[in-house]
């Protein structure tokens, strides 16, 4: 009999490591992919989630190597498994604006080639890679990490708004394409949240102070906030819901 999993595309850090350890919770199986992070906080990771008496397999790889990707889902690894939950979780883009004087200092092809394809374009590539390998069942739910920066702007931050504006079409794109088969597919939309990743985006504290002041809470949004609500979806086998922006945010978002 199959064991059911959550993969967790960029599991070290932030919220997909919260996402990681609260499925674990309720009895996923997790498999985790990360590219940078030190043995030891993998290992305390890997604990957080054995503790909870699943299974866990971190690995460090590229999630935007394909040809890394369709070797892992064909392999031993992938065997006797079926993926229950989708978390797209990738954080990696280049931080300068459209337009400087300095042409170093600007946005090149390469730039915003290389944002789309890891915030958007890869979450399309792994669903694509999961069904031809019969890894996804009805029920399925796929979420990835969208922003309010889809359709709002800061400097420096333009390739990746447009990544999560591409990221959201996607979304809804997948969600028609599988209704069909009962899979559900929804963009999760955090508030601001303290990870490492915002924090290398230019002015992240005056972004975190003015959400604080103006979130109806008065604090920021934590990995565990949207970790928890990820879980919620994650394990149902509802299919209903689909296509959607899912703000988890206290408020943040319809205050401005």
């Amino acid at each position: 009999m199959s064991k059911e999993y959550a993969l967790i595309l960029g599991v070290s850090s932030g919220i997909g490591a919260a996402c990681a350890t609260q499925l674990a919770k309720v009895g996923l199986n997790i498999i985790g992919l990360y590219m940078r992070k030190p043995k030891d906080q993998i290992e305390q990771l890997n604990n957080d989630i054995t503790n909870h008496n699943v299974d866990s397999k971190l690995i460090k790889m590229n999630a935007c190597n394909y040809d890394q990707m369709e070797s892992l889902l064909s392999s031993d690894d992938f065997k006797n498994i079926k993926i229950k939950v989708l978390v797209h979780s990738l954080a990696f883009g280049s931080m300068k604006p459209f337009i400087h004087k300095d042409k170093t200092q600007r946005l090149n092809k390469k730039n915003i080639e290389m944002t789309l394809d890891v915030m958007s374009n890869s979450l399309i590539y792994w669903v694509q890679s999961l069904l031809e390998n019969n890894l996804l069942i009805e029920g399925s739910q796929i979420m990835a990490m969208t922003s309010s920066g889809g359709r709002k702007q800061w400097p420096s931050y333009g390739a990746v708004s447009m990544s999560k504006a591409a990221l959201e079409s996607a979304c809804r794109q997948l969600a028609i394409e599988l209704s069909p088969k009962n899979i559900a597919v929804n963009a999760i939309q955090p508030g601001v949240t303290d990870t490492p990743a915002l924090r290398k985006i230019p002015g992240n504290e005056e972004m975190m102070k003015k959400v604080i002041n103006s979130n109806p809470r008065k604090r920021l949004t934590t990995p565990d906030d949207v970790a928890k609500i990820v879980t919620l979806i994650g394990t149902s086998d509802e299919s209903w819901m689909t296509g959607n922006i899912i703000r988890v945010d206290g408020g943040e978002d319809i205050i401005g």
